[in-house]
């Protein structure tokens, strides 16, 4: 089962990163291994996308949930038995949010493994068997520079903060543009809490990855800036059909850190 993941996954993406580091040698830029990691990442990124917007479509049927588990909460205060039983026969109720959940949960820890070993053995030699026969011939060892500055196979503060501020300032772009009510807790913890602990967790990680997430971060504001502006325009040029535009629900909104890193 592991090789069959290996060569239907894993393969595939370390045979592309691979390339992509070959054919830099054609440009301007050399081979250069943080160019092909940002284009390995955009790759990820847009075949993401589909589901990524379809997440989209399901936030308000999200929150419904969400406020039904609160009024559930409140309703069987101090009766923890029958609140269990409540929530699970309202989970019970809405299969295809919970299957979502954990189908984007799943997707988000493959991704994650397929860059740990990629950065772990993959691009250090011991995977090198996996490439395939028509791949070109490309000088070893592969020079993991980024920009002939950022060594990919150690931590870099530098990245790192960038990373930070990059999570706050899709957090802030995501409050703001919502049409949900956003409570100070929620605020509190997306703008403060949320870059502080990402600093702290991947401080000690290979700057590979962090280049990962700060491409994943910055195609995140991309698209979340186009739909901005599309619903912007909706808005200002559509004219309404009924009253159902005042309902925030009939605006969606932009994804945050936790669906960009999907």
């Amino acid at each position: 089962m592991l090789s069959l993941l290996t060569a239907i996954v894993y393969q595939p993406f370390l045979n592309l990163i691979v390339l992509f580091y070959w054919l830099l040698d054609f440009t301007s830029f050399g081979h250069d291994m943080g160019i092909a990691v940002i284009l390995l990442t955009i790759v990820f990124r847009l075949l993401l996308l589909p589901i990524t917007l379809a997440s989209h479509r399901s936030e308000k049927e999200r929150r419904d949930i969400q406020k039904k588990v609160e009024r559930i909460e409140d309703e069987y205060h101090g009766r923890p038995v029958e609140k269990e039983a409540a929530v699970k026969r309202l989970l019970r109720a809405n299969p295809r949010i919970i299957f979502a959940e954990v189908f984007m949960f799943v997707i988000q820890m493959g991704i994650a493994l397929i860059l740990w070993r990629i950065f772990g053995s993959g691009l250090t030699g011991q995977d090198l068997h996996l490439l395939y026969d028509w791949m070109p011939d490309v000088e070893q060892p592969f020079d993991m520079m980024f920009l002939g500055r950022f060594d990919l196979t150690h931590p870099d503060w530098q990245l790192n903060l960038l990373q930070s501020f990059l999570i706050f300032l899709v957090e802030t772009v995501g409050i703001l543009s919502s049409p949900y009510q956003t409570n100070r807790a929620e605020v509190v913890r997306v703008q403060l809490v949320l870059p502080v602990v990402s600093f702290i967790i991947f401080a000690f990680l290979p700057a590979g990855k962090k280049l990962f997430v700060i491409t994943t971060l910055c195609f995140s504001l991309v698209v979340m800036f186009l739909r901005i502006i599309v619903n912007w325009y909706q808005r200002t040029f559509t004219p309404p059909e009924d009253d159902s535009s005042d309902d925030p629900a009939a605006v969606q909104p932009v994804n945050s850190v936790s669906e960009s890193l999907q």
